[in-house]
């Protein structure tokens, strides 16, 4: 069986089936831990269905079909059900970090307003053994920033001989994943270097965080009971002389990346396949920096079969103690703002203008935008948003061609943007749910937006974590790399 679209005989990813025998029945509720009765129903495993096809031939080999099976709530409950087991050699400390288009659905789907959902579902993860929960915001406003560095950089070094014009963004994984398994060179090039909010994520809990944990315990003595419960840090235990009750606890060595399991929740499957794609990386000492995506329509299944009465609790943050008052956003209508942040630091940084106010005109569709900054009657910059793959083909036509006139895009896999994504908003037919969709449109819309860097955080990350704002950490830790395949002639003859 294959998707419409596909140019292969047969089509690797995995089909739609109604077959209910292989949900999984291994997750238990917190009414279980509390050793009160009550389970969860069985849950469904992860699947890429053909509506959610990419259009792109080979997209997901067996090998990564196999690995997304894996990504599914049964692989968060293993973890949760290992942490309830003495044997804390295995033990992980879980931290989920939750994508700012994800509550909106929530909010919608159980009528609460955005902070409500929040902290709902923080409470909710806390109660099953979650330990910390994070939003993506500030990885955000990392990818944000490089992204509006690497842009600038771009305009001044455009020239017919080196033609790094137009930018396309990096943010969505579905959009990069066909980039670079179908049009390959020189498409690519025109890719922005800077890594998605999820893979910045990866390194700020798997890296960051966990050193900030080792640092708040360094030097200071724990007083625990028992047995050596904290081991599963990486901690060693002293014992003082005379033999106390009590065990004398100091940390002598890094809370490593292996011992975290961090789960990200999205709105899309895409986000599975970005995790397997980021692969194990050297600064994290050979760990992935997302091990599991849920959805966001997983994760409200497990939250409709559980206790949501549970006692709210308020977003972690990064910094020590420090919790999230408020649910913020960057200036998109439905997705992360690359576009309207980059135009106004480009406005500003390459011609001295002042944007507060970014007016977009839709052309061809309402999912492909364009916004223009004129200056003595001339445009000087021009900026497109292309959502879904029928507006990506015509850009990608017109870009091959030399007739497309744009500076930059900001490119989204899905029709309709980040909210839109087949995680969340969906009907049981796995079609869009267009009321719902409207409905968390108007929620996300008036949840207050931050420019990226407003954080009084983030030159303290900068400076200390990534050593500088340019330097060779950064770059590593914040850009990547694209593979690159030989073009194939058939891979844009796909009937749309």
């Amino acid at each position: 069986m294959k998707c419409e679209h596909c140019t292969r005989k047969e089509c690797s990813k995995k089909t739609k089936t109604d077959d209910q025998e292989n949900l999984s029945a291994d997750a238990p509720s917190s009414a279980q831990e509390n050793g009160e009765k009550g389970e969860f129903h069985k849950l469904a495993d992860a699947k890429i269905f053909l509506s959610d096809c990419l259009a792109c031939d080979s997209c997901v080999t067996a090998e990564e079909g196999v690995q997304l099976s894996q990504q599914n709530a049964k692989d968060f409950f293993r973890v949760l059900n290992l942490n309830k087991k003495c044997d804390t050699s295995k033990h992980k400390v879980l931290v989920v970090s939750v994508c700012p288009q994800s509550l909106p659905y929530f909010a919608a789907k159980f009528n609460l307003s955005v902070t409500e959902a929040s902290r709902r579902l923080c409470g909710f993860l806390k109660s099953l053994g979650v330990h910390y929960v994070f939003d993506t915001t500030i990885a955000t406003d990392f990818s944000i920033l490089e992204s509006q560095k690497e842009f600038v950089r771009r305009y001044r070094q455009h020239s017919e001989e080196e033609r790094t014009l137009p930018m396309l963004t990096s943010a969505c994984p579905g959009w990069v994943r066909y980039a670079e398994r179908v049009l390959g060179r020189p498409i690519t090039a025109h890719l922005c270097t800077a890594k998605s909010p999820q893979q910045i994520m990866g390194s700020l809990v798997k890296d960051y965080f966990a050193r900030q944990q080792v640092q708040e315990e360094m030097g200071s003595a724990i007083l625990v009971t028992g047995c050596g419960a904290l081991q599963m840090f990486g901690w060693a235990t002293l014992s003082p002389k005379g033999g106390s009750k009590q065990t004398r606890m100091e940390c002598w060595c890094n809370l490593s990346p292996e011992k975290i399991f961090h789960i990200i929740v999205a709105p899309c499957y895409d986000k599975k396949l970005e995790a397997l794609q980021e692969g194990a990386l050297p600064a994290l000492h050979g760990s992935r920096g997302t091990d599991c995506v849920l959805t966001s329509g997983e994760i409200a299944q497990i939250m409709e079969q559980g206790d949501l009465s549970v006692k709210d609790a308020t977003i972690d943050t990064l910094f020590g103690d420090l919790k999230e008052d408020k649910v913020t956003r960057h200036d998109g209508a439905s997705s992360d703002g690359h576009l309207a942040h980059i135009f106004r630091h480009a406005a500003k940084e390459l011609f001295n203008e002042d944007v507060e106010e970014v007016t977009y005109r839709a052309l061809r569709n309402k999912d492909f935008q364009e916004v223009t900054l004129e200056k003595n009657g001339e445009v000087v910059l021009r900026f497109a948003a292309a959502y879904g793959f029928r507006n990506i083909q015509n850009m990608i036509l017109k870009l091959k061609k030399g007739k497309f006139p744009y500076h930059f895009v900001e490119v989204l896999a899905c029709a309709g943007g980040c909210l839109n994504g087949r995680g969340q908003a969906q009907t049981p037919e796995g079609q869009a749910d267009k009321a719902l969709l409207r409905q968390m449109e108007g929620i996300y819309a008036d949840i207050p937006v931050r420019r990226p860097g407003s954080s009084a955080h983030m030159q303290e990350l900068y400076q200390e974590w990534l050593e500088g704002i340019n330097s060779p950490k950064a770059q590593e830790v914040l850009h990547t790399t694209y593979q690159s395949q030989e073009h194939r002639a058939h891979s844009l003859d796909i009937k749309w």
